[in-house]
């Protein structure tokens, strides 16, 4: 049985090598300042692939000696209007020169991060709050601006922001509400939108959208939709698809003006969202995703590629950055739990099962079941058995040596054919097999953007 394991020399591998893609990808822009375009290939920034770029080494607490271009970039790019539902947020190169969420949640969320509110060659922060209170829609979510349907992505990434910001604001309170109202412990996923089927990224963001703005939240319906995810994911698939809507800014009733494409990375948000389940991450499922997620090199198509042709992406690459930095940042206990300090390991019993021997809690090895073996490898028993009965044959005078040969032909074929079909019904490379069910989870080894 192979334990699953959180390797952190890897995980600080691949963090180091990500934010070096990062710094070999900066480019400076014709007028001030500098940044990144979400196709990593091309030289023009846009502001919200500058703040994801930016907002990954304040996550990582690393220093960027780009910093004060990124936000200098960033201010030249706020909008100046006297209509306040302009006045303060960030359009993207598709919005036709009009403020969306999909820039201004990014970059707030950034502003805030950063604490850089106070800096004057900054972006103003205040301005872009206000922004994102103005736009909210009557029903307490968010589209594309004010008027345009709330979706659940949308209005996810406002929420995280203004968490960031401000979560006493009465607009977060608004916001969760839209978020949660028709939840039930038999529909407790989201989907696109409130009506849609439910997916695994949607249901992921939500998850982490409502730890971040409301951590203290600890409903029955919130528990069912971390066991759905926890029931619907596949650690070993990405999860990548793409969401596209159309947005009219001058109402439902006008003609969509555009077509806004968001690429979902699955698998790293509902990680994120795993490590954050109130009663402790399901090791074993965790450490299989984390093993899916760090393989291969992070200069390769899978870390940075754009799905579907040879371009490389800053999503593709932030989504895992924000999941390995999320990881790196897991307490190693929490309350009730036990921690074990043995000579060259620690163990974390969890507190639902800290009245159990340490022993209970470790994994064990299969025990030998004859009858399965005997069942699994019937043809080679059998043959075991008639050349046993023939070597006694020959031993007690019965019959000659020539007769044990032709005893043993027969037995010898079954064999060869039953395993030559055993063969070929098995995968080349099986996978691991799953775990032995324990009283508690396995622990941990740890201390369309334009």
């Amino acid at each position: 049985m192979t334990t699953p394991i959180i390797d952190l020399a890897a995980l600080d591998r691949r963090l180091n090598e990500s934010l070096d893609v990062l710094r070999d990808t900066y480019a400076p822009d014709q007028g001030s300042g500098g940044g990144w375009y979400h196709e990593l290939s091309r030289p023009e920034p846009g502001a919200t692939a500058t703040a994801l770029g930016l907002l990954a080494f304040v996550e990582a607490g690393r220093p960027f000696e780009h910093l004060d271009e990124g936000l200098a970039f960033l201010a030249r790019r706020q909008s100046e209007s006297g209509d306040p539902l302009r006045d303060g947020g960030w359009a993207t190169k598709t919005s036709l020169g009009m403020p969306v969420v999909e820039a201004t949640a990014w970059i707030a969320r950034f502003l805030a991060r950063a604490r850089c509110d106070l800096r004057d060659d900054a972006p103003d922060l205040r301005r872009a709050y206000h922004w994102l209170l103005r736009n909210q829609n009557p029903d307490g979510g968010w589209g594309s601006l004010r008027g345009s349907p709330s979706r659940v992505w949308l209005t996810c990434l406002a929420l995280r922001a203004l968490a960031a910001i401000n979560p006493y604001d009465p607009a977060v309170d608004r916001g969760v509400e839209w978020l949660t109202s028709d939840r039930t412990a038999v529909r407790p996923a989201w989907g696109p939108t409130p009506t849609a089927g439910p997916t695994v990224t949607h249901t992921a963001f939500a998850l982490v959208t409502l730890a971040e703005a409301r951590p203290a939240l600890r409903t029955e319906r919130l528990m069912a939709a971390y066991d759905w995810l926890g029931a619907n994911l596949d650690p070993d698939d990405e999860h990548i698809w793409i969401e596209t809507y159309d947005v009219s800014p001058h109402g439902s009733a006008s003609k969509p003006v555009w077509r806004l494409a968001l690429w979902h990375y699955g698998l790293p948000m509902a990680l994120s969202a795993l490590l954050r389940d109130p009663r402790g991450p399901t090791g074993p499922l965790v450490a299989r995703a984390f093993r899916t997620l760090v393989r291969g090199e992070v200069t390769g198509p899978r870390w940075t590629g754009y799905p579907g042709s040879g371009r490389s992406s800053l999503w593709t690459l932030w989504w895992r950055l924000e999941t390995l930095i999320d990881l790196s940042r897991v307490p190693l206990a929490a309350t009730g739990d036990v921690l074990h300090w043995l000579p060259d390991a620690t163990v974390v019993q969890r507190a639902h099962a800290r009245e159990l021997p340490l022993a209970a809690l470790l994994p064990h090895r299969r025990r030998l079941q004859p009858m399965t073996h005997v069942r699994r490898h019937w043809s080679a028993v059998l043959l075991t058995l008639v050349g046993a009965a023939s070597l006694v044959g020959v031993a007690g005078g019965v019959w000659g040596w020539r007769d044990f040969w032709l005893s043993v032909i027969l037995p010898i074929m079954l064999t060869a054919v039953d395993e030559s079909v055993k063969r070929r019904r098995s995968p080349a490379d099986p996978p691991d097999p799953a775990p032995a069910p324990a009283p508690a989870p396995a622990p941990l080894d740890m201390p369309n953007v334009r």
